[in-house]
Parts: structure tokens; C-alpha cells; sequence
């Protein structure tokens, strides 16, 4: 069995962003004179981007006058702000750490715009290296189009049947699905563990621990 390409997911995955997109949007939302939304509820807009993260924030039915103006002003302002609401999940620093030792090709595929999507990945892991890193681009398919694990697969020579797409969101399995990659959901993230499940993944990690786990597993038998 080959060596596996890791594909990571960001928000809900690798790091801890709500309280950042939360706050950054309310900010938006209460400037414009609409209603502000608690950490769970903006918890539910997450994970197709920031035009449908400002859609579902704002109420039913809004023009697409008010969403472009809203996703433009959260963009604005979360990418000064987003430093002080995003921190790596618990044990994912170790797991990265881990995972680079062993000489594991990773990658990150997120739905964030591209320029945050970067910039975070920046940010929070300095030390770690990906190979690829992508976000939403304008006029490429997002997750759960296949486009995005495709495009890795080939920029890293790899066979997309051997990458894992690990994520958070049901999106990310779907992704996987689509692309003929191995699904990997994550049960710390931002979607309810018995959703992820229902979904079928080729494996469930409860802890980044356990993800590491399962890698050596697979290494072993490789």
C-alpha cells in the first residue's frame, strides 16, 4: 500500500477559527443594522465560503445588493482581525510535527478565500510544511467539487485514490467521495460526530491522537 497524501481542511479541522469568523461578522451585520448571531449559530454558516457564510447570515431573502456588501465588509474586516479569534485545535501542532517527521506529503483545501486561507495556514503553522495550499479561487469549483483534491493530487504527482481528504463537515466526505480519495472526518471539529458517521467515512478520528494513530497503522502495512 503507497505511502498516503494527506489533505487537510482548515476551519473546524486544523484550527479553531469560530470565535474569529463570529465576532468579524457580527461586527458587519450590527454596522449594517442587522441582527447579530451567537458562536453556534454562525457555527452553521461555515464551510461553503464567504459569499454563502454572509447569505445565511443575513435574513431570508436579502438582495444580492446587501450580500455582495456584507461579504465584501466581512472580508475586510476578518482579514485584519482573525488573529485574535483562530488558534490550532488542541494537539494538532504535535500531530503536524509528527506527520513532517515521517516524511508525509500534506496538503490543505479549504473553502476560505484563498488569500486567508494562505495567510493562516502562514500564521499559525510557521514551522510545518505543505505542498500545496488552496482556498476558495474565483472561477474554480469549491468543495465538495473534486477539483480542489485533483489539482493536489497532480501538483504533488500523486494518485487521488491515495490521498485522504480529512475534514470536519459532511462537505469534506462528499469531496472525498467525489474525487475517489479516502475520507477521513474528524470528530473535534464544528459538525456533530453521529452526522459525520451517518456519512459512511472510510475512517473517523475522534482526536488528533487518534489520527496520528491510524497514519502509522496504514504505514505499517504499507
Amino acid at each position: 500500500m503507497p505511502r498516503p497524501t494527506l489533505i487537510f481542511d482548515l476551519d473546524g479541522t486544523l484550527a479553531h477559527s469560530l470565535p474569529g469568523i463570529a465576532a468579524s461578522l457580527n461586527r458587519v451585520l450590527e454596522a449594517a443594522g442587522f441582527a447579530i448571531h451567537t458562536e453556534e449559530t454562525v457555527r452553521r454558516f461555515i464551510g461553503n465560503g464567504a459569499r454563502m457564510l454572509a447569505t445565511r447570515a443575513l435574513p431570508s431573502g436579502s438582495d444580492s445588493t446587501m450580500i455582495d456588501w456584507v461579504e465584501q465588509a466581512f472580508k475586510e474586516d476578518y482579514g485584519s482581525t482573525w488573529h485574535g479569534g483562530t488558534a490550532p485545535f488542541a494537539g494538532i501542532p504535535g500531530l503536524l510535527a509528527e506527520l513532517t517527521a515521517a516524511g508525509l506529503p500534506m496538503a490543505v483545501l479549504s473553502n476560505k478565500p484563498h488569500p486567508f486561507t494562505t495567510a493562516m495556514v502562514r500564521g499559525l503553522f510557521p514551522n510545518i510544511h505543505f505542498s500545496v495550499v488552496i482556498g476558495q479561487r474565483p472561477g474554480v469549483p469549491h468543495k465538495p467539487a473534486p477539483d480542489g483534491v485533483l489539482e493536489i493530487a497532480v501538483r504533488l504527482d500523486a494518485d487521488a485514490r491515495n490521498c485522504w481528504m480529512i475534514g470536519d463537515s459532511t462537505m469534506d466526505l462528499a469531496t472525498a467521495r467525489n474525487s475517489g480519495a479516502r475520507a477521513v472526518a474528524v470528530g473535534w471539529g464544528y459538525h456533530p460526530p453521529d452526522v459525520l458517521a451517518a456519512h459512511s467515512p472510510d475512517f473517523m478520528a475522534t482526536t488528533p491522537e487518534h489520527l496520528l494513530t491510524m497514519v502509522r497503522q496504514t504505514l505499517a502495512a504499507s
